[in-house]
């Protein structure tokens, strides 16, 4: 007889309310985010035993307060973790409500053909009812599987693509949906390839955030926040439109402005499900992605062309 090598994951944990605790058991609000360590939510899941683990506390914070300076210390973490020729996945604990943009920022900045998996809870830790040992029981499987190769989120037993998941319920255990559906479930496994991404953009850990805000079309707008923003030296727009991409007159007279001054703008609709058809009349460069995904895909670009106009000709 000879021993199989067990499976090998790195754990990552960066917070959140899946390392939550309240002062009761049937408290689910207004609990401590991040609270205890990877090396605690780990333990919980007697489970994890037939893996072979490895944990790492890269940040501890509740993800309303996830910040750049996490995103660059995760990616290189990420990074240097993936050359390691002995790992068959990684697994990143966070919390649910900036999960969406930690992932896809971590889509666009990775090439990677083994399994990068967030994972969250809706749910502290201390709960009667907790949904995070499930959960990351769950991300450590989909982490072993080879199938799952490329970024993922994994909770309430379903998986979906990095690029492609939002958070569309404040307290549902499932939280989470994708413009593209679920593209797998924990039992049974994967079962459709989610739409491929544009190739990775390259990632320069040293280059400065560029200030990117999100400015929304609505009734009564006007030119007043996006002229505010340029005089305050805004990098970049994201516009938040209505229906099929429609903007006022007089936020689209304030975003030619804008433009003539340098500030990248993108379009995406404001409309929960669905996105934009065509071109809309006003020729901004549109994505079908959500505004705060848009944001990220704009940060990105904005340090990408940084990095090529400050590399040697």
């Amino acid at each position: 007889m000879y021993d199989v090598p067990r499976t090998a994951v790195l754990i990552l944990g960066t917070g959140g309310t899946i390392a939550g605790v309240a002062e009761s058991p049937d408290q689910h609000t207004g609990y401590r985010a991040a609270a205890l360590s990877v090396e605690q939510l780990v333990a919980a899941v007697p489970a994890l035993k037939d893996y072979d683990l490895e944990t790492r506390q890269v940040a501890q914070v509740d993800s309303k307060d996830m910040s750049f300076a996490i995103w660059t210390e995760l990616h290189r973490e990420i990074s240097a973790a993936l050359k390691d020729g002995q790992l068959d996945g990684i697994v990143v604990t966070h919390g649910t409500d900036t999960l969406e943009e930690t992932a896809y920022f971590l889509a666009r900045t990775l090439m990677t053909a083994k399994p990068v998996v967030l994972t969250a809870a809706m749910r502290p830790a201390s709960a009667l009812s907790a949904d995070g040992p499930q959960n990351l029981l769950d991300a450590v499987r989909v982490a072993a599987d080879p199938l799952a190769a490329g970024v993922r989120v994994c909770v309430h037993g379903e998986v979906f693509p990095g690029h492609a998941v939002r958070k569309r319920h404040p307290y549902a255990l499932n939280a989470f949906t994708s413009s593209r559906a679920a593209n797998a479930t924990v039992e049974v496994g994967f079962y459709t390839t989610p739409a491929g991404l544009p190739e990775p953009l390259r990632f320069d850990p040293d280059l400065p955030w560029p200030w990117v805000e999100i400015v929304g079309n609505h009734a009564g707008q006007d030119a007043r926040t996006v002229d505010a923003l340029v005089s305050a030296g805004v990098r970049g727009l994201v516009l938040a439109a209505t229906g099929n991409g429609t903007l006022s007159e007089a936020l689209l007279d304030a975003v030619r402005r804008a433009q003539r001054s340098g500030v990248e703008v993108v379009v995406v609709s404001r409309c929960a499900e669905g996105h934009i058809v065509g071109q809309p009349d006003h020729g901004l460069p549109v994505l079908g992605v959500t505004a705060v995904q848009a944001r990220v895909e704009l940060l990105l670009l904005i340090r990408w062309k940084a990095s090529i106009a400050r590399a040697p000709a």
